[in-house]
């Protein structure tokens, strides 16, 4: 790593991967030098679409490379804890998508690895890079509301999607929590930190994963949130923070606001708007890795380990409530027990 680029390597060559690189290449303190796939013609492809040098078959590879700085894991999340593993058991740094992992253990084992290692690890949260939402949660944490007293957030998706879909795969850690509840349940964790208490519903499908889930978790302090996620209805997709002294109110793509507004009493509302670019650039969460790498940090305080895990916990707990488990997962292992 110099000080003009940081050297990515690329593992997994799907729709979120694609989207990474596109925003990669356009900084231009990055160069992406290394790609990997299971399937050599993807990880080709991926490549020549990219202007990418090196394009391996597989993962190791692109692991004992020594030529990249960080490495961004874009598989589905039950295969985070093999490709990030792999990646930081040869040295690697690494971005890893969310959710995190299948589980907190999974996500314990990661962050364990990592530290001991000596080496960089994130959860690609791109919401807490996001500007605005940084720019929220300092009105919040400034006290502009008050002590928060609630927070709601949903995310949904229209489907429907069909059970050969990744989304209804319980052996890909399919459902809607994984996929789109670590959003909102990451949002209300942003503003309040860990719940004391949870209680959730889900409607589940034939192969066991939910289709929807509503959660409510509640602090020592009273404050509650309520958060919904789904893959058979599409949701406004809306967040909204409610405090002793008034409301931020984030309309639609709240983990990707162009725009809040923010009410309090006895003054007129006021809005804030994102700067000029593109809505869903990734581009944040790039640049802070980038940033954390050259100033020696082997984790970010936007993105901490410990809120990860956190929010992990959460998840768990979520589908403990619910009864959704994964092939992969026994109760001994995971710590999960019977709902």
């Amino acid at each position: 790593m110099t000080e003009q680029s940081v050297r990515w390597g690329i593992l997994a060559t799907g729709g979120i991967a694609a989207a990474f690189t596109a925003d990669l290449v356009d900084l231009p303190d990055a160069e992406v030098v290394a790609v990997a796939s299971r399937s050599e013609a993807s990880a080709q492809a991926f490549a020549e679409r990219f202007g990418i040098d090196r394009a391996y078959g597989e993962w190791g590879a692109l692991a004992e490379d020594a030529d990249i700085d960080v490495v961004y894991v874009a598989t589905p999340h039950s295969a985070h804890r093999a490709a990030a593993g792999l990646c930081l058991e040869a040295g690697r740094n690494v971005l890893c998508e969310k959710a995190f992992t299948l589980n907190a253990r999974e996500a314990e084992e990661l962050v364990g690895l990592a530290r001991e290692r000596g080496s960089f690890l994130m959860e690609a949260m791109w919401m807490y890079c996001n500007p605005l939402v940084r720019q929220l949660k300092a009105l919040v944490d400034d006290g502009a509301i008050g002590e928060v007293r609630s927070v709601q957030a949903d995310f949904g998706l229209a489907g429907p999607f069909p059970p050969s879909h990744r989304l209804r795969d319980p052996a890909q850690g399919g459902g809607a929590l994984l996929d789109l509840g670590v959003y909102p349940v990451s949002f209300a964790q942003l503003l309040l930190g860990e719940p004391s208490d949870i209680a959730a519903r889900a409607t589940l499908s034939p192969e066991g994963v939910d289709l929807q889930t509503g959660a409510l978790l509640s602090w020592d302090s009273g404050a509650l949130a309520s958060v919904h996620c789904s893959i058979i209805g599409g949701t406004a997709t809306s967040a909204s923070v409610t405090g002793s002294l008034g409301r931020i109110d984030v309309p639609y793509g709240f983990f990707f606001p162009d725009r809040f507004v923010l009410h309090r009493d006895g003054r007129d509302a006021e809005e804030f708007t994102a700067e000029a670019g593109p809505r869903g650039s990734l581009k944040h969460e790039a640049v802070e890795v980038m940033r954390a790498l050259r100033a020696g940090e082997t984790e970010s305080p936007l993105v901490p380990l410990d809120g990860t895990l956190a929010v992990m916990r959460t998840l768990d707990t979520i589908r403990d409530r619910v009864g959704v488990r994964y092939p992969s997962e026994t109760p001994e292992a995971s710590g999960l027990t019977p709902a």
